[in-house]
């Protein structure tokens, strides 16, 4: 009778965090991972976003960021469903899924990733006033063609980030050196795998 008058409880649902080894801006996490998996989630419905984050550093650069699913149930099948899903959108190795009740990350992702400091600081101040990192941007996107591409950017009290994404951090690096030891605002640039 009691639970009648008061209704039944309604289940809480399972929620599932996709943490991306992906040094990428909110913006531009919503754009790239939130809602192509929003539309795969409700295609076969079996969850929704329910949030999301980005750890940055003490200095303020992204380190990584998280997703959150509310998830139906959290299935073999469900599970592979949204590994699968964040993988063709660019999901960098590193990532990791951590599913309630599991007591060990599920990992996932195919991308490396590389990051290009531009020095912001240490340059004549002619090369600041004739060069734009916009151009960096175009000339960066153009030399990776099909092989990858820019993810996102950060811009610290130093340095200016382009942080790319591909199945190979080798040949992004060989594909966009020339460039980079050609244009001026790229002197003492420097190139780091983040992935």
């Amino acid at each position: 009778m009691l639970g009648k008058l008061f209704g039944k409880k309604k289940a809480t649902p399972d929620l599932i965090v996709a943490t991306l080894n992906a040094r990428i801006q909110p913006m531009h996490r919503h754009e790239r991972y939130e809602d192509p998996l929003e539309v795969v989630l409700k295609q076969h419905n079996v969850g929704e976003i329910s949030g999301g984050g980005t750890m940055q550093g003490t200095d303020g650069e992204i380190e990584f960021c998280d997703v959150e699913i509310q998830v139906t149930n959290t299935s073999t099948e469900t599970i592979a469903l949204i590994s699968r899903t964040l993988e063709r959108l660019g999901a960098p190795k590193g990532s990791r899924l951590s599913v309630s009740g599991a007591a060990q990350p599920v990992p996932f992702g195919v991308n490396e990733g590389l990051a290009l400091y531009l020095n912001g600081t240490d340059l004549p101040d002619e090369v600041y006033e004739k060069c734009d990192s916009n151009v960096v941007y175009n000339e960066l996107e153009d030399a990776l063609g099909e092989e990858g591409g820019i993810h996102s950017w950060w811009q610290g009290p130093r340095e200016t980030a382009f942080y790319l994404y591909g199945s190979s951090f080798e040949r992004m690096k060989w594909l966009i050196l020339p460039f980079v030891d050609s244009y001026p605002l790229c002197q003492k640039a420097r190139i780091e795998k983040i992935a």
